[in-house]
């Protein structure tokens, strides 16, 4: 087995790399764990507008250790802070939002992604949240899903592979893979390689993916803040 663990990246960093890529004023659902850590890394000039499922509408960055205000959370649980222009609303009205087609984007997390833009991220085992909950909702309705993973399980397995086993969350629903050793696109039922960790070759890295990788141009270096690692 291929040693990456020197080279790959660490969920900070994966996190920063997909914040680059969101549209200033776009409108964002960041899933419940790690894809709510891209909050926290939005371009000098860019601000998406926040969207969580429990209600609230553009919200602020988290609050300082002490600061919270626990009647001001996000779908994760997890303590907000309000701006101007912050915006409460049923629970009702929010899926409306979501079902409705008015999120650009919804960045998820994955135990598995298939090359066709399947997309499995739920699991009734221990400690995980026991149901599919709102994810089935932003999949199937928000303009792109972008999906934040590692890129092989504890174990070493593929987690991006040629057909996933896991029950599903969504079908061909996945527009872009922000992995811990690359950047990848699904288009026309197959993973296309945009960028890469350094250090580590397309050979190495193939045999680390469940399904052939395609290139159309250059496959650019995927470099982030050492800082984050």
């Amino acid at each position: 087995m291929i040693d990456i663990t020197d080279i790959k990246l660490s969920n900070a960093q994966i996190a920063w790399r997909a914040a680059q890529d969101i549209e200033d004023g776009a409108y964002v659902n960041l899933g419940i764990g790690f894809p709510e850590m891209v909050a926290r890394f939005q371009p000098e000039g860019k601000q998406a507008i926040f969207h969580t499922e429990n209600g609230v509408l553009d919200f602020g960055k988290a609050p300082a250790p002490g600061d919270e205000d626990w009647d001001l959370i996000n779908a994760g649980k997890k303590a907000i802070t309000l701006k101007p222009g912050t915006s409460f609303f049923h629970h009702a009205d929010s899926f409306a939002m979501v079902r409705g087609g008015h999120l650009d984007l919804a960045v998820l997390g994955a135990y598995q992604v298939a090359q066709n833009g399947d997309l499995a991220n739920w699991s009734t085992g221990k400690g995980d949240i026991p149901a599919v909950g709102g994810a089935m909702d932003l999949v199937q309705s928000a303009k792109r899903i972008a999906v934040l993973t590692d890129h092989v399980t504890k174990k070493g397995d593929p987690k991006l592979v040629a057909t996933c086993t896991m029950p599903l969350t969504g079908v061909g629903c996945v527009t872009r893979v922000y992995s811990s050793l690359a950047v990848i696109d699904i288009e026309n039922g197959h993973f296309v390689l945009r960028e890469k960790v350094t250090g580590l070759s397309m050979d190495d890295l193939q045999s680390l993916t469940g399904a052939p990788l395609h290139t159309d141009g250059d496959v650019f270096d995927l470099t982030c803040p050492e800082e984050l690692a």
